[in-house]
């Protein structure tokens, strides 16, 4: 069943979720936060987009163009109507394709700034739920995909921003580093029991290397998520 939900406390800005299906949750409201954007950037791409929860945030925060692509049905649809609720079709490009096929929409070496909340896990354990498991587990699209995909995209010293789980930290990295996307910057995320739950990670393509760990505590019990990164 469709529901329209605030888009957190992002005032004015609604989302259309289907309680069937999945929904956007804490992780790409911090995607979002942490993503920078700058006066010089203008090619923008939110990858694996669902509903659009990055994309509006990103609109809302830095009134630039998104575009965003999205491969189910059920999830774009949603997307659909958010965009039409919140009067933002001229200020997101909503693709509806696989993410793999971002190339018939865009040349290598076009993005300035690309985010992506991509599937976690491995194909292994699936939901009953199609829709769920292919948001979820990595069916349509693999996490080297969408590094390599993003590498490609990317010009030279642009930034690569996604949210991902900390157990496959180790893959993020060998793979970055494959694809020439040197991570500058990881920031753990941990809940109130000071358990790891996510990591947001910042990759500069053909840069210098260097990498700094920053942590992010109590991410469950925050109240608001705006601007927590300012200043870092």
């Amino acid at each position: 069943m469709k529901v329209i939900n605030d888009l957190f406390d992002y005032e004015n800005l609604k989302i259309v979720q289907d309680e069937d299906y999945f929904k956007f949750s804490i992780d790409s409201i911090l995607l979002a936060e942490y993503t920078k954007i700058t006066n010089k950037d203008q090619s923008i791409l939110d990858l694996c987009s669902g509903n659009l929860p990055v994309p509006f945030i990103l609109n809302y925060k830095y009134k630039k163009n998104i575009n965003a692509i999205e491969l189910q049905d059920e999830i774009y649809d949603c997307g659909v109507e958010s965009i039409n609720i919140n009067k933002l079709g001229s200020s997101v490009n909503y693709i509806h394709d696989n993410v793999k096929n971002v190339f018939d929409y865009f040349k290598e070496n076009s993005m300035d700034v690309i985010t992506c909340n991509p599937p976690y896990f491995k194909n292994s354990l699936k939901n009953e739920n199609n829709v769920k498991s292919i948001a979820r587990h990595e069916i349509e699209i693999t996490l080297e995909d969408i590094l390599n995909i993003s590498s490609k995209l990317l010009k030279n010293n642009k930034a690569f921003y996604m949210v991902h789980i900390p157990e496959r930290i180790d893959e993020i990295i060998l793979l970055c580093n494959k694809y020439n996307m040197n991570i500058k910057e990881i920031v753990v995320v941990n809940n109130s029991s000071k358990n790891p739950m996510l990591i947001l990670v910042k990759a500069i393509k053909n840069s210098k290397v260097g990498l700094k760990f920053k942590y992010l505590n109590d991410a469950d019990k925050l109240k608001s998520y705006k601007n927590i990164f300012e200043g870092d």
